[in-house]
């Protein structure tokens, strides 16, 4: 049986090559981070991150769902290519994840035993809507996930995570990476 640090680490690493393969926009990421969630699903279990848990089973549907967008997605049905949301968009999918937030946060507090339930609960809701822009390739995407990644990086460290905490600083800097690559690609095709 593997340890659970060697199943971090396996994890870990799916992650940093899935998240850089979405920096170039790659439909190979998919795949792979289908893969690093089945194994994050069964660590966050381990741990009591009840909603980062739940996150990881909703995001084996969005690991699918966006692989299917970036493949056959967008009016053509050739592929997504790199889109801004309106302020419109960005406020419905800010509030989105603060209603996610708000019903996860009381329900983890108040029904289980949950490590940080509002902090996961937050984490988890905002980290909803930023994977569904991904899906979607918006260029706002990268932003949110910047500052998600740095907020997961003091969770993962106070529950002991500590190879996530090294992933989440790795995404961040993916992120920013992305942030650059994206906003370069929709000038060229603006």
């Amino acid at each position: 049986m593997l340890s659970m640090t060697w199943v971090e680490l396996i994890a870990a690493s799916l992650g940093a090559l899935s998240v850089y393969l979405m920096t170039q926009q790659k439909p190979a990421a998919w795949p792979i981070g289908l893969l690093m969630v089945l194994l994050y699903i069964w660590i966050f279990y381990d741990a009591r991150l009840y909603s980062e848990m739940l996150l990881q089973v909703i995001y084996v549907g969005l690991q699918i769902y966006g692989w299917q967008q970036w493949l056959r997605g967008g009016a053509k049905h050739q592929g997504r290519a790199v889109s801004s949301l309106s302020m419109a968009g960005v406020s419905q999918g800010l509030m989105i994840g603060a209603s996610i937030t708000l019903a996860l946060g009381f329900a983890m507090s108040q029904y289980t035993n949950a490590n940080l339930p509002w902090l996961d609960a937050a984490l988890t809701g905002f980290s909803l809507v930023a994977q569904y822009w991904m899906a979607q390739k918006r260029l706002q995407c990268w932003l949110l996930w910047i500052v998600l990644d740095i907020i997961y990086v003091g969770m993962f460290i106070s529950a002991e995570l500590y190879l996530t905490a090294a992933l989440y600083m790795v995404f961040t800097a993916l992120a920013m990476y992305g942030w650059l690559e994206w906003r370069h690609n929709l000038r060229q095709i603006a």
